[in-house]
């Protein structure tokens, strides 16, 4: 019993003693690169400056504008249009223009046109010259029995408004 008590102390002297802290060793290394001469900085590229550029086009087309929003603005360069906010919302003027479908067309008794519109929920809607819908206050100015043309009114990015004609086209047959 005596013996078993001394080779489990010695055992365990032994394990203790092969147990070294690791915070020394990281210590100790971390000093010998403090000790280390700082390695050099090199130096910053040279840069060439680039030759100025003098832009004498004003005049002509603007290359950030897309050919067609161009034309319109120049179209609409002078006219006055705003919005009208105070006139009663239609229920097609909640949905965006590209979300609403021509379905289809109707003759009416008097002989006009009323356009089927379906909307993202399903729902089919009656609208006929003079009725609004789309999110930027299209107006519809003609119906045809396959495409139905509105008049939208938007903002200009330069805090004025302007009209832009776009059109909704029945695609396919009617069901």
């Amino acid at each position: 019993m005596k013996m078993n008590k001394i080779v489990l102390f010695s055992l365990i002297g032994f394990v203790l003693v092969g147990c070294d802290s690791r915070i020394d060793a990281v210590n100790q290394e971390m000093a010998n690169i403090r000790n280390q001469p700082p390695l050099p900085i090199e130096p910053a590229p040279d840069f060439t400056s680039t030759e100025t550029f003098v832009y004498a086009a004003h005049q002509l087309k603007s290359p950030f504008l897309p050919s067609s929003l161009a034309a319109e603005l120049k179209i609409m360069a002078g006219k006055r249009v705003y919005p009208n906010f105070n006139r009663q919302q239609q229920p097609l003027e909640s949905y965006a223009l590209e979300t609403l479908n021509m379905k289809g067309s109707l003759r009416n008794q008097a002989g006009g046109i009323i356009a089927l519109i379906q909307t993202p929920d399903g729902q089919i809607e009656r609208v006929q010259r003079g009725n609004y819908m789309g999110l930027n206050q299209g107006r519809i100015v003609n119906i045809t029995p396959t495409q139905i043309d509105l008049i939208e009114v938007i903002p200009d990015g330069r805090e004025g408004y302007v009209e832009r004609p776009r059109s909704l086209i029945l695609i396919g047959p009617a069901p």
